[in-house]
């Protein structure tokens, strides 16, 4: 998930809302008690701290919820924000929120799927709210609560270690962990026998960057679009784009390998950071500028090139979370008015995962979506070590798996 609330904005929802909920979770958890089992799962102590494979209870799913057994979770820079810090959510935690695997017990109330269902785990929603109502999920007034508060609605937490409360419901699934309980909102049951190492991304980082290009800014047949940084979710927009019809695809990023991905994904030009100004560069391919522009990185600089990189009208979309909380949005006002920029904040690529993973899976099938490529995975214990690769960019997107 890329989180793109301006700061003036988002964090304070985050702390009237996530936190209050998690400072409930003490004084919840002794009364809602329900039996437990032992599962596995990777913990995170401190901020910064490496994730460490511990062993914890896991309650029994309640009425509304499913039990799920985890074969494989993507990594996604959103677990390390939380990690970090950046986004606050009450530690110790259990992150992961890629998880695929095969559902093995439900609650009394769940009638979407059944025990020995595959399925995707994504985002959670409430399902009622006047956003979710209007098909947008991805928007759900209670978005914050339900994803970020490392509890239950009611403040009681599904995890703990030796009876003490651990941060869970990440996502709705905290599916850094063998086992997780989930709910009928964020889980997609998909057919068929694609591996669970394929299905995890697409949870979060794939359906975001696709569906920012097919369904956020709906880009139409010959039109253009530059995109800066080529991870997961950055090389996902290249391929949503080529399935759109964009004849100008330009993927900014400074690692070779990730452009020359990125050209073999699709992309129809490549820009190496170090070698001139992004602006520069689009602007000798369309001296009018592009289309549209769509940010991963969250870095101020890029951002402000990526602005610049439009024609009058122009659209910018924005998916990175940004390093500094107090990080404000690109673009001169007097600029953006000139030019009738639209700045636009978008959440998993405004998708319905009901229908898109679906949807990504046909395409993949058709062999016009080729993700997979940018898999690789990892055994669930390395997950450190996974981490440290993606950071240095020898993997583009980490998935790690269980057992055989």
């Amino acid at each position: 998930m890329r989180i793109n609330n301006d700061s003036g904005n988002f964090y304070p929802l985050f702390k009237e809302g996530a936190g209050n909920l998690g400072d409930r979770a003490g004084s919840a958890i002794d009364d809602k008690r329900t039996p437990q089992v032992r599962i596995t799962a990777a913990l995170t102590r401190a901020k910064g701290a490496p994730f460490e494979l511990t062993e914890l209870e896991l309650d029994d799913p309640r009425d509304d919820e499913i039990l799920v057994e985890i074969r494989a979770v993507g990594l996604c820079h959103t677990d390390l924000v939380a990690r970090d810090q950046i986004l606050p959510v009450p530690l110790p935690a259990v992150f992961g929120h890629e998880g695929a695997g095969v559902v093995v017990r439900t609650g009394a109330a769940v009638t979407k799927v059944r025990p020995g269902d595959r399925v995707v785990l994504t985002f959670r929603s409430c399902g009622h709210c006047s956003r979710c109502d209007a098909g947008e999920p991805t928007y759900c007034e209670s978005s914050v609560g339900l994803n970020y508060a490392g509890c239950r609605p009611d403040g009681s937490k599904t995890l703990s270690l030796n009876g003490t409360p651990v941060s869970s419901n990440f996502f709705g699934q905290s599916s850094f962990a063998s086992h997780v309980l989930t709910y009928e909102a964020n889980v997609v049951r998909v057919d068929g026998d694609i591996p669970f190492e394929t299905l995890a991304p697409l949870g979060c980082g794939v359906q975001t960057g696709a569906g920012t290009v097919l369904r956020a800014l709906q880009c139409p047949e010959g039109s253009s679009i530059v995109i800066t940084g080529g991870g997961s979710v950055g090389l996902s927009a290249v391929l949503g784009a080529r399935i759109a019809g964009c004849t100008h695809i330009v993927i900014s990023d400074p690692m070779p390998e990730r452009r020359q991905l990125a050209l073999e994904l699709g992309a129809t030009h490549a820009h190496d950071p170090a070698n001139g100004k992004l602006t520069a560069f689009v602007r000798s391919l369309a001296p009018a500028g592009f289309d549209y522009a769509l940010d991963t990185t969250g870095i101020a600089s890029v951002m402000e090139a990526a602005l610049g990189s439009l024609r009058p009208h122009g659209t910018l979309g924005m998916l990175g979370v940004p390093g500094d909380p107090a990080q404000r949005m690109p673009g001169l006002a007097s600029v953006v008015l000139t030019f009738g920029y639209t700045i636009k904040g978008i959440i998993e690529g405004d998708s319905q995962p009901d229908q898109f993973i679906p949807e990504l899976l046909r395409l993949h099938g058709e062999g016009c979506f080729a993700f997979d490529r940018l898999i690789r995975t990892y055994a669930f214990e390395d997950i450190n070590q996974a981490i440290q690769d993606q950071h240095d960019g020898k993997v583009v997107k980490a998935v790690l798996t269980f057992g055989s």
